[in-house]
């Protein structure tokens, strides 16, 4: 992959516009994965990579992502037979193509493919990064929500404060990202191997009971002062949100 030389990473921001995205990067490149991933991460968005095709499909089609950024030529399954498949499969998540080739015929290959976007190297990392958000911001729907309620129970997104019943509720930064979590899946079932890779990025089981923990310390300062449950176990499953 190649990028236009840059002076620095774009600084996280802290206005209104700003928002998190969890996002797969798909290439095969070590040095240039590496530069795109600590740049996404320090433009505020948590990123994930895959070194190859077969690994990318994998993690694009079990683990949830605001977005993809796919290298059009990669060892295994190439970048535009993996997002064909994924499309075929129902999962449309937003996909940024990278490639060397830059014909239009090129570029309405990759778009015909599946893909929502496409650049051609060299890039700059500014572009790239505005062009990912903008494909996170036209995906709408509950992904680009700022404040869920579920009940009584607030949670802003935006400001990072919770409510409920109008009392302020403070939650240290594992807490409020598995409530946010559960809060924007209110009324499905939350499994314990979801919440191991969206909340902890594992992809495996740590073999701890860290989910009990965190999930025992949220109940008692979501619902310890309040009257009704919100958090509910469901037995051999997992957990849900919901107003009784």
């Amino acid at each position: 992959m190649q990028l236009q030389p840059a002076s620095e990473f774009p600084a996280a921001r802290n206005d209104a516009t700003a928002f998190s995205m969890k996002i797969l990067l798909i290439e095969d490149d070590n040095e240039a994965a590496a530069y795109l991933v600590k740049a996404l991460r320090e433009a505020g968005h948590v990123a994930d990579r895959a070194g190859d095709g077969d690994t990318g499909f994998h993690m694009a089609d079990t683990h949830g992502y605001d977005a993809w950024i796919v290298d059009r030529m990669l060892p295994g399954r190439d970048g535009l037979s993996l997002i064909s498949e994924l499309r075929r499969k129902g999962n449309h998540t937003p996909a940024l193509i990278l490639s060397a080739l830059g014909q239009v015929d090129d570029r309405v290959t990759g778009l015909r493919a599946g893909g929502d976007d496409y650049l051609t190297k060299p890039f700059s990392f500014s572009e790239l990064l505005a062009r990912i958000e903008v494909l996170g911001r036209r995906r709408g729907g509950k992904d680009q929500e700022t404040l869920y309620r579920v009940g009584d129970l607030e949670l802003d997104r935006l400001s990072h404060e919770v409510r409920r019943a109008g009392k302020p509720i403070i939650l240290q930064p594992r807490e409020f990202r598995l409530l946010e979590y559960l809060m924007k899946h209110a009324g499905q079932v939350v499994t314990r191997t979801m919440l191991l890779e969206n909340v902890w990025d594992y992809h495996f089981d740590p073999q701890t009971n860290v989910i009990d923990v965190h999930i025992s310390r949220l109940r008692s300062k979501i619902e310890r002062d309040f009257g009704s449950p919100l958090l509910h176990t469901v037995r051999g499953s997992g957990y849900i949100m919901r107003a009784d």
